[in-house]
Order: C-alpha cells, then sequence, then structure tokens
C-alpha cells in the first residue's frame, strides 16, 4: 500500500474532478490517499484532509493538480521529507508538470510499478537575517518595491564582500527551474534546470549596469534593504513580509533538491521551444 497525496488547484473545475477520480481509483486500489485540509474540503473530500504539520509525514508521492503555481506550493509542502512529486498539467505553461490529465492513471499504475525515473532540481535555501526565519523556493525569492510604493535601494554582498547598491523595483534569486519565471521576464537568462546555480536579476533597475548574473550555488547571497523605503520578500510567490532598513535575507543553494517524477525523457529545450512557439518560426 502506498501513501499518495493530492493537491489541487481549488479554482479550476478539472483539477477538483482529477482529484475525485484519482482518490476513487487509488482508495479501489488500496492504496492510502491524503489531501491538505483546505484541498480537501474544496474537493469534497473532507475525511482526507489532513493537517499541514503532519502532511508529508511517510509519503510515497505528491501530485501536483493544477499549473506550475500548484507544483511550487506541492514542492513546498514535501521538499522537507523528499517526497516525488509527480504534474499532472491543468494549467496554462506547464513549465514542470510531466502529465496530462488524460494520463493521469497510467502514470499512477507506472509509479506504483516502479516504472519512473526521478529528476532532482536544485533549490533555494532562503534566511531573513533578522529572525531566522528560513524557507525553500524552487523557482526564485523576490525583494522588491511595496505594492503602491516606488523603487528601493537594495545592497548585495557576495560571500559577505559588498558588491553593489541597486535602485530597482526589485532584485530576484532564481534557480534555473526559476530561469524561466519572473526571472525571464525581467530579462534574465534561461538556464537548463538540471544545473545548479543561482542567479540574480534586478527588476526595472534606475541604473547603467542592469545585467543579471549567475552564480555558483555554493555562493552567498546577501540583499540589504538600504533607506527608508521598505521592501516586500516572497519566495515562490508566497508573501513573507517587509523587510526595513537594515534588514535583509541570505539566498544560498539548499541541500534539499526537489524530486520530480518523470516518465521517459523530457528534452528541456524542445519544451521550451514548444512553449515559446518557435516551431512556427
Amino acid at each position: 500500500m502506498a501513501a499518495v497525496a493530492l493537491i489541487v488547484h481549488g479554482e479550476r473545475l478539472q483539477a477538483i474532478e482529477l482529484a475525485r477520480a484519482g482518490a476513487r481509483w487509488l482508495i479501489d486500489r488500496g492504496h492510502e490517499v491524503r489531501l491538505p485540509k483546505s484541498d480537501a474540503g474544496i474537493v469534497g473530500l473532507a475525511d482526507l484532509g489532513v493537517a499541514e504539520d503532519e502532511f508529508s509525514q511517510g509519503l510515497d508521492l505528491a501530485v501536483s493538480l493544477g499549473g506550475d503555481g500548484t507544483m511550487l506550493r506541492t514542492v513546498d509542502l514535501v521538499a522537507g521529507e523528499g517526497t516525488p512529486v509527480l504534474g499532472v498539467n491543468v494549467g496554462q505553461l506547464g513549465y514542470l508538470a510531466h502529465v496530462e490529465p488524460v494520463e493521469m492513471q497510467s502514470a499512477f499504475e507506472r509509479f506504483l510499478t516502479g516504472d519512473y525515473g526521478i529528476e532532482a532540481r536544485m533549490m533555494l535555501d532562503v534566511t531573513v537575517e533578522a529572525t531566522g526565519a528560513r524557507a525553500l523556493a524552487l523557482n526564485e525569492a523576490v525583494l522588491e518595491k511595496t505594492p503602491m510604493g516606488h523603487t528601493v535601494r537594495l545592497s548585495v554582498s557576495i560571500n559577505d564582500v559588498f558588491w553593489t547598491t541597486y535602485a530597482a523595483d526589485g532584485l530576484i534569486v532564481a534557480t534555473p527551474t526559476g530561469s524561466t519565471a519572473y526571472s525571464l521576464s525581467a530579462r534574465g537568462p534561461i538556464v537548463a534546470p538540471d544545473l545548479r546555480a543561482l542567479v540574480l536579476t534586478p527588476v526595472s533597475p534606475h541604473q547603467l549596469f542592469d545585467r543579471a548574473m549567475i552564480f555558483s550555488d555554493h555562493t552567498r547571497l546577501r540583499l540589504e534593504v538600504c533607506g527608508q523605503r521598505p521592501a516586500t520578500l516572497s519566495v515562490d510567490g508566497r508573501n513573507l513580509g517587509e523587510l526595513h532598513e537594515g534588514e535583509a535575507v541570505i539566498c544560498t543553494g539548499a541541500e534539499n533538491s526537489a524530486r520530480l517524477v518523470t516518465l521517459g525523457q523530457r528534452d528541456f529545450h524542445q519544451t521550451l521551444k514548444s512553449k515559446f512557439h518557435l516551431n512556427d518560426r
């Protein structure tokens, strides 16, 4: 018997229907199914809801039913336990999800018989210096101006050596996986996801030096708020609050990796080509 978690995009009817069908298929075959309590209520499977502090314990597989945002949430829930994550794409771009909805049950069968691979993806270790609060990110950490604010001044130190101060809308520290997310929209480089690196990308910098920089995953990047304008810290889209003058966040490569389930070869560059419609050129 396997313990399988289902994490659901609660605003997409297809994801909800897939969760119900997937839970029924797994339970009929004797497997344990659990959902986060909030998801279980939305899906109508309240009896399968588990509190987040117990959710990842003893899991064999976590299944994301949604888009890339749901994949990020799933990884956040289970990465600390090293649980494999299977992504079922019920979204738009679907960079991270590997399986289409019609393939879900066959994907379950293949996983449960051991017919699958694991793709390790580097994660980011993010620490708020003042409080010691930590978070893991598969995509990125972002320190940026508050929603109604002006540009912010952020100083950067590389391995505890001062580099420079940016006047910008914000700074992004991304993993290779995250290089195709917010960093890309800020004109950062695309980095193959099997590499281990940090990408520092300024957002709308108000200065001559406006280039993204790539560092090894062992590098310690420290971003400090300078001046009286606060900055908002978010990690994979989760708002972690405001940092004020003199407060800093530290980013480096995490020891844990996200473990994504693969079912056959997947070519990152061909996926990229398809998502950007380069076949038409």
